[in-house]
């Protein structure tokens, strides 16, 4: 379950700022364990320091990591905590990352699974979907979900007329228009 994900390095001592996935109230406290995933190595275990507020981010400090270059490695790495680690939702609500992996329906028409989800690109969150050789992005709006039911990993949605096309591959004719 992604926590978060570091945006830069913040000070001069291994700080970092992140952009936060999670609504919960003091989700990041001191002595908790964080998993993170760096593209130079397998997922580690950090222990979170200290976290504060700055400028509209959070800033992390991390127990060992304790320089500029240190806090570097972590630039675009997720904070991850195991799932047993999650905080309780609400009745209704679920975590958007357990979409990964449902079949999504648009009603009745089967259009793919969903391979991820991507954060920041606006209010909703993008759902990236396998499409045949296809990939597909669709905002994880409120107002076209239907259903979600993680335990059987189906999501049906109600897409507006026209929003599978969006994105959708050039054809030849098109192409043609393009060129002239």
């Amino acid at each position: 379950m992604t926590l978060a994900r570091v945006l830069k390095t913040q000070g001069r001592h291994g700080e970092v700022a992140v952009e936060i996935y999670s609504n919960v109230p003091d989700r990041f406290a001191s002595g908790m364990r964080l998993l993170v995933s760096e593209a130079s190595g397998p997922r580690r275990e950090l222990v979170l320091d200290e976290a504060w507020p700055h400028k509209g981010q959070l800033v992390l400090k991390f127990a060992g990591i304790d320089s500029i270059s240190d806090a570097e490695k972590l630039i675009g790495c997720q904070l991850q905590v195991p799932r047993s680690q999650r905080a309780q939702l609400e009745a209704g609500w679920i975590y958007v990352s357990d979409l990964i992996g449902c079949e999504l329906l648009d009603g009745d028409r089967e259009i793919g699974i969903v391979e991820d989800v991507r954060s920041g690109a606006g209010e909703a969150p993008l759902l990236i979907v396998r499409a045949g050789k296809r990939e597909i992005e669709l905002p994880f709006a409120e107002a076209y979900v239907e259903e979600v039911d993680v335990p059987r990993k189906k999501l049906t949605m109600a897409l507006p007329e026209g929003m599978l096309e969006l994105d959708a591959p050039l054809t030849a004719e098109e192409k043609a228009q393009q060129k002239k």
